[in-house]
């Protein structure tokens, strides 16, 4: 039967890039996880096995790590849109490049007093960092040469609110064993992915991190601030916060585990479990319920994908 190539793409995946920035006794770091995917006319080099129209991954590779030193990273949506361009406009074959970025974010280790040896004292604050390990944050950049796609958002956020959250009223049949709650814990791990209107190198950038922060902050605070009758609703209300509040996002896509707390029995130890001094739960990491939802800006066509995993 004959055949025919569909699509496809090729590049270098997870390039690992740490750029420090030196500003005198002060340095600024910048962690990436970088993956370039490049397609065009490729259809020789399946068929017949002819590189002509290949720009080597190793190159992709050498041109991530360049790119870092000479343009440096202003931010990971920058550094992509560098990355995509360059790809897209300086090798005809490549029609369209998509870079993944996974950003991995550091603090700085705040000192006191004077410490022991060279350089010890406050100025270690200055260049000592500590891995943040609340979230990671994540960015894909599509260009095909006029327009440009910009995904950005996070994954591995855990939040978790003791009360102010309830589940109940729900279909029941022969198999329902679940009890209704009327104060449970609500507990999840965020993964999101908010896409940007700005399409064309003609319009002004967003203030990229600054954007970042402010929707990170949107979604937290709504998460908090929401009184939960269902996970999806707390979704919503994290999802709308970010669209009513930051003019640049048109779309938000959540991906959340419901990370079940069980109350533990513990009658058989004489014990009674949930008093008002506290409660003792069982936190069960599966099987988990996993609620999935887009939010978006009235009148706006729905484009990031449903399945998120390898975005």
């Amino acid at each position: 039967m004959p055949t025919i190539l569909g699509q496809n793409q090729y590049g270098k995946a997870e390039n690992r890039v740490v750029k420090i920035v030196r500003d005198g006794d002060t340095h600024h770091i910048k962690d990436l996880n970088v993956s370039v995917a490049l397609s065009g006319d490729m259809a020789e080099v399946h068929y017949s096995g002819s590189n002509a129209n290949v720009l080597p991954t190793d190159t992709t590779k050498n041109t991530v790590y360049a790119f870092a030193k000479e343009y440096g990273i202003e931010s990971a949506e920058r550094f992509g849109i560098d990355l995509a361009r360059h790809f897209v406009t300086s090798q005809d074959p490549i029609h369209q490049a998509r870079i993944r970025i996974e950003e991995y974010a550091w603090e700085r280790i705040e000192t006191t007093g004077t410490g022991t040896g060279i350089g010890a004292g406050a100025d270690q604050a200055r260049h000592s960092f500590v891995r943040k390990g609340q979230e990671t944050r994540v960015s894909q950049i599509t260009y095909d040469g006029e327009k440009w796609e910009i995904i950005s958002g996070l994954k591995d956020l855990t939040v978790l609110n003791s009360t102010n959250s309830e589940f109940w009223g729900y279909v029941k049949d022969k198999y329902t064993t679940l009890r209704e709650a009327y104060d449970r814990i609500l507990a999840t791990d965020v993964s999101a992915r908010w896409r940007y209107n700005w399409t064309d190198d003609a319009e002004p950038m967003p203030d990229w991190e600054e954007s970042y922060e402010r929707a990170r902050e949107h979604m937290l605070h709504a998460f908090a601030q929401t009184y939960s009758l269902s996970l999806q609703q707390t979704l919503y209300q994290m999802g709308s916060r970010i669209i009513d509040s930051r003019g640049e996002i048109d779309e938000i896509r959540f991906s959340l585990p419901n990370n079940h707390h069980f109350l533990v029995d513990l009658e058989p130890f004489g014990l009674k479990n949930d008093t008002p001094d506290g409660a003792v739960y069982f936190a069960a990491d599966r099987p988990y319920g996993l609620i999935e939802a887009t939010v978006l800006r009235d009148g706006v066509e729905p484009r990031i994908p449903l399945d998120m995993t390898n975005l």
